[in-house]
């Protein structure tokens, strides 16, 4: 699985996925993607075979419903909440180890094809 890290999370964290040997990008690292809106990204993770990791499970849901309902494909979503993993600097780690959990049960970039993942510590 190849994932994206959406805005609102360090870019820390892609750089210690990519030293783990997964391929992970911040929306922070790549400024083509900064500022893009919700569906603009699914729509681009979809070609780049991507699942994207988000807070923003208000926007990112409905999005995804309705492109599934469309007939099109998305490469994952994977939710986190601010009360069950808060994204600040000490808990890098703790998003590096969930994620790196996940990275490794599905390792194939389809593992999580048209399916959403709600990420716990």
């Amino acid at each position: 699985m190849r994932l994206l890290l959406d805005e609102m999370y360090s870019h820390r964290i892609a750089v210690a996925l990519r030293a783990c040997g997964h391929d992970v990008v911040a929306v922070t690292e790549r400024h083509e993607l900064r500022h893009s809106a919700d569906e603009e990204l699914l729509l681009e993770m979809a070609l780049e075979r991507r699942a994207i990791v988000t807070e923003n499970a208000v926007h990112f849901v409905p999005r995804f419903v309705a492109m599934i309902g469309r007939g099109e494909t998305c490469h994952g979503l994977l939710l986190t909440s601010s009360s069950s993993m808060p994204r600040r600097t000490e808990t890098i780690g703790a998003f590096v180890e969930v994620l790196e959990r996940e990275l490794v049960a599905r390792p194939g970039d389809d593992a999580l094809v048209n399916q959403m993942l709600w990420l716990k510590p």
